[in-house]
């Protein structure tokens, strides 16, 4: 258990500090950051080396909303849960930390506009909250039935981190002027927690929403699964 946790805490700040420093530190530079695109990119890559490199001990979840997921679809045992959610916060808190450490020597740092997720006025592209009910809903779903099903017995050995971390690459694409795109509750708590009262406010929305959608993706996935 103490390999998984410290497995389940190295991969979540690599998501965190990897995707969100992407947005924080190069996005805002002017003709020379990486867009939307970039940052979407940047979590999938996230994903996907931090699966082959501890995915073996842990099996890779990064996020509480993966981990009750596939609890739900008796991939994990109840008991593995908590530890695996609470070493998640904790390393997308510590890596939060992190970049707002290194973020705050530029002049007009708001480390909330370009990491924390919101809807309404926190809201990239303005859209209301049941925009982003449905966006984190839905792609929570995908998600986690893609990891099920990339996953499961008979799927193709080796190339799981490539299908979930591409799987991440098109959330982003889709929901980042929804909500800046979350799908993981722990990335959502860690950045929050920098980003001011406003962005913790709107929290609960960024952990109902994923589990909703993971809980329904395990369902379904269990139940399409190959004879």
């Amino acid at each position: 258990m103490q390999q998984k946790i410290a497995a389940e805490f190295l991969g979540t700040f690599w998501l965190t500090f990897g995707g969100c420093g992407s947005a924080i530190l190069t996005a805002v530079l002017a003709g020379l950051g990486v867009g939307y695109t970039g940052i979407a990119l940047a979590f999938g890559l996230a994903v996907l080396t931090m699966s082959y490199a501890v995915g073996a001990i842990s099996g890779a979840h990064f996020n509480p909303a993966v981990t009750i997921g596939l609890w739900v679809g008796r991939r994990l045992p109840g008991a593995d849960v908590l530890p695996y959610i609470i070493a998640q916060v904790a390393g997308a808190m510590v890596a939060a930390a992190v970049l707002a450490l290194i973020a705050s020597g530029r002049p007009g740092f708001e480390m909330g506009t370009f990491a924390a997720n919101g809807y309404g006025e926190l809201s990239p592209g303005q859209y209301s909250m049941l925009a982003a009910l449905v966006v984190e809903t839905v792609a929570t779903f995908f998600f986690v039935f893609i990891i099920m099903r990339v996953t499961a017995p008979g799927a193709a050995a080796g190339f799981a981190p490539i299908a979930i971390g591409l799987t991440l690459t098109l959330i982003h694409l889709v929901a980042i002027p929804v909500t800046n795109a979350s799908v993981n509750p722990a990335r959502s708590t860690g950045t929050a927690l920098f980003s001011g009262s406003a962005y913790l406010a709107q929290l609960w929305l960024f952990w109902l929403a994923p589990l909703l959608g993971a809980v329904a993706g395990a369902i379904v996935a269990n139940a399409v699964r190959a004879r």
